[in-house]
């Protein structure tokens, strides 16, 4: 097959050719938006799944369709050492400048962004005891006009943060429209951060403003936000994407396919399913490989066979052993021990899924290493920090990442 006419896309956050199986989703928040601009109450959205399975790609095409409506939009990605206030600041700063020129008010515009450009600097590091700050935190926000004085500058991120998203929505209400603000790995937040997002949305859902929050996160998410505040459970609207059903894997892989006139025998679907377990990402490697191996179409169970060890080894380099080799060796131990003992759950009939990736009870754990589970809390905490493995429910972890499990369980020791 020719590797120039590959259609499939392995990579973070890239777009497949095929986005199957998300039409659920998509349909949604066509609703969630055509609601808002009916001024009808809606909920902010949380989408939540391992590592994967699609989120990045859907958060994208998510706001694609609140642009296509003429929202302003704005994404940002969390990370654990930064506040929300620059990144946020930055979000908003984008969305308003789309809807700036169907604005028939210029000075409220500039007005709005005198806020925005103080909240932004609120947070700005000054040094210690008076020192200037570093060269790094010489930050501006590139707003060209002065910072305004008494809104959403009062240091408070959650009174500063209710501030500006309330006066952002109504910048968009003046043009018929409203602001969707993305925030993808939104389990990295830090707990005031969460605390200020979850009361800011809470504020603007009573008054009906047209603005809304799409977030993205891992499975503990939820748990994350209600932590925060107890009444998230019900400010939001949770959406677990999951790895694709058969249908929407093979679609996934024909549909390109057919599009370059290729065509895929049932047995070779077959095998890729068993080889992907589904998750997107994994049908985007493995389709990938059969192609720059598969002689000619059909593409053949044989093809799939021969093309599978390279993007194993793809996969072993790229997608699991970059995360692996960010563990310390007490991490690795605590990682290598939930792989076994998922294994055992497995073979012990116990309720797991197909990729053998069970969560693990942390008393087991200890048990396994022969520790005392408060002594392992300081890798577990930091394994959770670093996004590879969450507590979906007390007592016990899962790894963020599907397959992880078996590709530990190949490791020497």
């Amino acid at each position: 097959m020719d590797p120039v006419r590959n259609p499939y896309a392995p990579g973070a956050g890239q777009r497949p050719p095929e986005l199957a199986g998300r039409g659920r989703e998509l349909d949604v928040f066509d609703i969630v938006l055509e609601r808002i601009a009916r001024g009808r109450p809606e909920r902010s959205l949380m989408l939540t799944g391992l590592r994967g399975v699609g989120k990045t790609v859907l958060l994208n095409t998510l706001r694609s369709q609140a642009i296509n409506r003429l929202w302003g939009s704005g994404k940002i990605e969390a990370r654990p050492d930064q506040s929300l206030r620059r990144p946020v600041a930055a979000a908003l700063h984008m969305a308003v400048r789309e809807l700036a020129p169907r604005h028939r008010a210029p000075d409220r515009i500039d007005a709005f962004l005198g806020v925005l450009k103080a909240f932004a600097l609120r947070g700005a590091p000054t040094g210690r005891a008076g020192a200037a700050p570093k060269l790094r935190d010489r930050w501006q926000p590139g707003i060209d006009v002065p910072p305004a004085s008494g809104r959403a500058d009062s240091g408070d991120i959650e009174i500063d943060l209710v501030e500006l998203l309330s006066d952002a929505a109504a910048v968009a209400s003046d043009v018929g429209t409203g602001i969707a603000i993305f925030i993808d790995e939104m389990q990295d937040l830090g707990p005031e951060d969460v605390s200020a997002l979850c009361a800011a949305c809470h504020e603007l859902s009573q008054i009906g403003a047209p603005l809304i929050v799409v977030g993205a996160g891992l499975p503990h998410l939820p748990a994350v936000l209600s932590a925060a505040k107890s009444y998230s459970e019900r400010l939001f609207r949770y959406q677990r994407i999951d790895r694709l059903d058969r249908i929407a894997a093979d679609q996934a892989l024909c549909a390109p396919a057919e599009r370059e006139e290729v065509e895929y025998e049932q047995k070779a679907l077959d095998l890729l399913y068993e080889k992907s377990g589904g998750y997107p990402y994994f049908v985007q490697a493995y389709g990938k490989a059969t192609w720059d191996h598969a002689p000619r179409s059909p593409i053949t169970a044989a093809d799939v066979r021969v093309a599978a060890p390279e993007a194993e080894a793809e996969l072993a380099v790229g997608f699991f052993g970059s995360r692996f080799e960010r563990a310390t060796p007490a991490e690795r131990e605590y990682m290598r021990a939930m792989a076994t003992l998922s294994l055992v759950e497995a073979e012990a009939g116990g309720p797991v899924r197909d990729d053998m990736d069970a969560a693990v009870p942390t008393a087991e754990i200890a048990r396994a290493l022969g520790r005392k589970p408060a002594s392992l809390s300081p890798a577990r905490d930091a394994l959770i920090k670093k996004g590879l493995i969450y507590s979906g429910e007390r007592g016990t972890v899962a790894f963020t990442v599907p397959h992880f499990g078996r590709y530990l369980r190949t490791q020497p020791a």
